[in-house]
């Protein structure tokens, strides 16, 4: 796997121009010049930069998610340091738009340092792109218009907090943008959670629990093929719940048909639901019921 430390050596390697500034790169495709595609197909790579980079595609679906989308507004790609990139020729873009490009330490000692962390866009895998009408398109052209002159005319004192200020209005709306897409993906956050709950029930039926122990986060989203992320966000908005509610809540359905067999101990239980103590099971079991398993079972019997 590639890694590019410097800024300069990561847009050779796209095959962009050099910056004008060793930390901070922009570059607008105008009628006479074009953004250059990815080379057609790129072996791994990591950097220690972040990227934005509006592209439209010409032919094939980018994907999001598990789902893929033909469209034709611009595609908002954002990558952040040390991301694994990988792309192959199947997907071809426009070669026009926008590639900002910045070194992680160009923002050292400012306040988008911390908060760029906090805009899950930047988590997610290169091909969850966040998709644009042309009127969003519009409002973030016109911002980056404004860091390219900022970048080209005035290299002084002031450049670096402006272009900062710039950024950090960007991301805001970018931020808007996401939110609208997950509110216009509602059935998609539904097949999200049905797939979810099925790659579960699979996994329950199929004895693993009791050998592997209880699946991760990471390892349902991987079954599913978005991001641990991604599947977090889609199913917390849509549900109100975190993917880790959901699990609990599918095993202590799980437990509550164990639980009514005849002469298993609580224990067992436990240890073929996956827990490694049988306390954790129980007080699991009571956060969310309310009651012991034993209570519960008591109860059943009582019906």
């Amino acid at each position: 796997m590639k890694h590019f430390k410097t800024l300069s050596s990561f847009l050779q390697y796209m095959e962009l121009p050099l910056p004008e500034h060793p930390m901070f790169s922009i570059y607008v495709a105008q009628e006479e010049s074009f953004l250059p595609c990815p080379r057609e197909s790129s072996p791994p790579i990591t950097n220690d930069c972040y990227s934005i980079s509006l592209k439209k595609i010409v032919k094939g679906d980018l994907n999001y998610g598990r789902t893929s989308y033909d469209f034709i507004n611009g595609a908002l790609i954002f990558i952040a340091p040390r991301q694994v990139l990988q792309w192959d020729s199947s997907v071809i873009f426009e070669q026009k738009g926008f590639s900002i490009n910045f070194h992680e330490d160009f923002l050292k000692g400012t306040e988008l340092a911390t908060q760029i962390k906090k805009y899950n866009f930047f988590s997610y895998s290169v091909n969850e792109s966040l998709h644009l009408s042309p009127k969003e398109e519009k409002q973030i052209e016109s911002i980056v218009h404004n860091i390219k002159i900022e970048y080209q005319n005035n290299q002084d004192e002031f450049s670096k907090e402006i272009i900062i200020s710039q950024l950090s209005t960007l991301l805001k709306y970018a931020n808007r943008f996401y939110e609208r897409q997950f509110l216009n993906r509602k059935e998609l956050s539904n097949d999200l959670l049905e797939k979810f709950n099925f790659q579960l029930a699979m996994y329950f039926e199929s004895g693993k629990l009791s050998e592997n122990g209880i699946p991760t986060i990471e390892q349902i989203a991987d079954k599913l093929n978005v991001s641990q992320r991604y599947l977090s966000d889609t199913l917390k908005k849509e549900t109100g719940k975190t993917t880790t509610e959901h699990l609990q809540l599918n095993l202590i359905d799980k437990a509550k048909d164990i639980l009514l067999q005849p002469h298993k101990t609580i224990a067992e239980v436990a240890y073929e639901l996956g827990f490694e103590y049988p306390h954790y099971f129980s007080r699991l079991f009571k956060k969310k019921e309310g009651i012991s398993p034993s209570q519960y079972i008591e109860k059943y019997k009582m019906n």
